[in-house]
Parts: structure tokens; C-alpha cells; sequence
């Protein structure tokens, strides 16, 4: 049998293009989703098949696909970024207390109800610790986290989110994130003591946030659990924008906790009866950092807020 040469180093930045590979299934997705161009994510995997000595693309239709070969490769990569993470983190804890810095990413109301929250106790408690917070959504979060522009992301479960079992990420649990109504203060229901139940509100007009998103992905299943498609009218990109459009008077919606700390005039919060949906609210890092001290105080403080 034919021996493959593996006596050279591989640069771990092309594992990761070819990871990325893996995820988007293109070259043009993969170029767009690192900030290169498809050249040069041909001439990276073309230099990385060159190193390991086997064929990493193979001709598909018009484009081309991974061999069998580079999913043996990915299942090793993913083992060898977890050690250099590692061993980052056994260096880092060599300080007395943590220093240095850590790049954030999360989505909005994370960011309001958890992450400035944290960074607030850590200003206090972890002086010389840095932290470098932006806005991201899934599932760009996932790709900065995969090639290091972000430490550590906060994200949700859902459909097209990672699985919980993913060997590239380490997962901490930060919140379960309950969802109530928020109605307009004319509202029939609004006036109503205690929970209600969601089918009540099958004849209302329904305001989301935008199609295909997690939240309005959990809003219309949990209508159609309760026996009704919901007649959705309005979506907005943010919760204020929705929490706007209902206190007008344009309908009901599904809001979770994080989303209406900030009241506003003409708007009622009404508990879910039975069952309340709700969003599962995660720290993720990748694989082997979860030893480091600066990590592991972040994460510490994020829990606190959950």
C-alpha cells in the first residue's frame, strides 16, 4: 500500500479554509464567508493537498466537492486545533490573575441583558482584562469563532445553528430565556390577570422578527403546537422595532425577557399559560480554551446575568 508523507508542518490556517470548505460547500461561499477571494481559498487548499500528499477537491458539475481524503484530514483537524487551544490556555494560566483580552461576539439582547451586565463586574473584579464586544449573528458568529476573529460567541439554539455535539466547540449554558405576549394596551386580553394561554390570540395579527430567524422560527412553531398558524404581518430586525409596532397597535407578538427590559408606554406583558416557549441562551469557545483563565472568568460573569 502506498504511504502518504506527512513530514512537513500544515499550516493550521488552511485546515481551517478547508473546514470552512466543508461548511459552505463552494469556493465562492467559502471566499465570501473568510474575507478572501475564491483564488485564493483554490490556492490555499491547493497548497494544503500539496502538503498532506493526497487529493483534497474533486470535480462536481460545474464546481467541485471534498474528497474522502479531506474528510479523513477534517476529523484530525478538528483534534488539532482543540490542542493548540489547549495549549494557549495552560500558558495563559501561568498569570496570577487573568490578563489579557477577549474579543466578543453576541446578538443584541445578549449583549444588553448579559454582556455589558458582565462587563460591568469584571471592570471592578478583572482590571487588567480587555474586552472587545460586537453585535453578531448566527451564523457568521460560528466562522469568527472558527478562524479567530472572535474568542468567545453567545448564541441560541436552532435549526441551522451546530450541534450540541460538535467536536469544534466547547458550550457553556448561560440562560433559558422565557418568551411572554406583548400586547397593545387596548387589547381585549390586556386587562386579563395571569397567564394566557396562545390560542387565544389565533385571530390576531401577528408582528416577528424576520422570516427564517430563530425567534420567529420559535414563534410560529409554538403557534402551530397550539392548533393555529399565526397571520403575520409586520417583522422587524430588532425587538424594539417589534415592541414599537405592537404598542401602536399593529398586533401581538411573542417577545422573550431579554427583549422587554426596557418597557414602553401602551405595551402589556402577559405570561404564556402552560409550557411557556423559550430560547436556549449559550457561551460557546472553541474546543481546548475552555482551561483558560481569562475565558473561564468571562464565562463565570455571563452566568451570573443568565
Amino acid at each position: 500500500m502506498e504511504s502518504t508523507s506527512m513530514d512537513v508542518i500544515v499550516d493550521a490556517r488552511r485546515l481551517q479554509v478547508l473546514r470552512e470548505m466543508r461548511e459552505r460547500g463552494t469556493v465562492v461561499a467559502t471566499a465570501k464567508a473568510l474575507h478572501l477571494t475564491p483564488s485564493a481559498v483554490s490556492q490555499q487548499l491547493a497548497t494544503l493537498a500539496r502538503q498532506v500528499g493526497v487529493p483534497l477537491l474533486s470535480k462536481h458539475g460545474r464546481g467541485v466537492r471534498l474528497t474522502g481524503q479531506a474528510m479523513v484530514l477534517l476529523e484530525h483537524a478538528s483534534t488539532i486545533h482543540a490542542q493548540i487551544e489547549a495549549a494557549r490556555s495552560d500558558l495563559a494560566s501561568y498569570n496570577e490573575e487573568p490578563i489579557g483580552q477577549v474579543a466578543i461576539g453576541a446578538f443584541s439582547t445578549a449583549i444588553i441583558g448579559l454582556v455589558a451586565p458582565a462587563l460591568a463586574d469584571l471592570q471592578r473584579t478583572a482590571s487588567r482584562l480587555r474586552l472587545d464586544i460586537s453585535e453578531v449573528e448566527a451564523p457568521e458568529c460560528y466562522t469568527s469563532l472558527d478562524v479567530g476573529t472572535l474568542d468567545l460567541i453567545i448564541a441560541i439554539d436552532y435549526r441551522l445553528a451546530p450541534p450540541r455535539r460538535d467536536s469544534r466547540y466547547h458550550r457553556t449554558h448561560l440562560a433559558s430565556d422565557v418568551f411572554d405576549f406583548v400586547v397593545p394596551d387596548t387589547h381585549p386580553l390586556a386587562q386579563r390577570e395571569g397567564p394566557v394561554a396562545l390560542e387565544e390570540f389565533a385571530g390576531d395579527r401577528w408582528v416577528t422578527t424576520v422570516p427564517d430567524g430563530p425567534c420567529a422560527e420559535l414563534t410560529i412553531a409554538s403557534c402551530t403546537t397550539a392548533g393555529f398558524m399565526p397571520d403575520i404581518h409586520h417583522t422587524c430586525n430588532e425587538w424594539e422595532g417589534v415592541t414599537a409596532l405592537v404598542a401602536a397597535g399593529a398586533g401581538v407578538a411573542l417577545v422573550p425577557r431579554l427583549g422587554v427590559r426596557c418597557h414602553r408606554d401602551g405595551l402589556v406583558v402577559r405570561s404564556v399559560r402552560d409550557n411557556p416557549p423559550k430560547r436556549n441562551i449559550y457561551a460557546a469557545i472553541r474546543a481546548g480554551a475552555e482551561r483558560s483563565p481569562v475565558l473561564t472568568t468571562v464565562i463565570e460573569a455571563l452566568r451570573k446575568h443568565g
